[in-house]
């Protein structure tokens, strides 16, 4: 059970990675994965994170409240599982 939880999480780390890559990145050989630092960075602008936002729910398959969800949680991908997780609920 605990390896199918984790492939899951490996599964929507990817997938929201892969997203990033192909929707916001637009550095030459700059390759997102689930811990690179979006936000510090400056690969990704506030305007970007309001998509990637509204694709996390998608992905994780729950609403997360905006209004408790800072600049930091949103830095990896990591971080923003991490964060629907901690505070989203399950959408019915």
């Amino acid at each position: 059970m605990a390896e199918e939880l984790q492939s899951l999480s490996d599964n929507r780390a990817l997938e929201m990675a892969a997203y990033i890559q192909s929707q916001f990145v637009r550095r030459p050989g700059v390759q997102v994965s689930p811990d690179t630092p979006l936000v510090s960075s400056g690969l990704i602008d506030s305007f970007a994170l309001i998509e990637i936002f509204m694709k996390l729910e998608h992905v994780t398959g729950r609403k997360i409240p905006a209004s408790k969800v800072q600049a930091k949680d949103m830095d990896t991908v990591q971080l923003m599982l991490a964060t629907a997780e901690r505070i989203g609920k399950p959408r019915q």
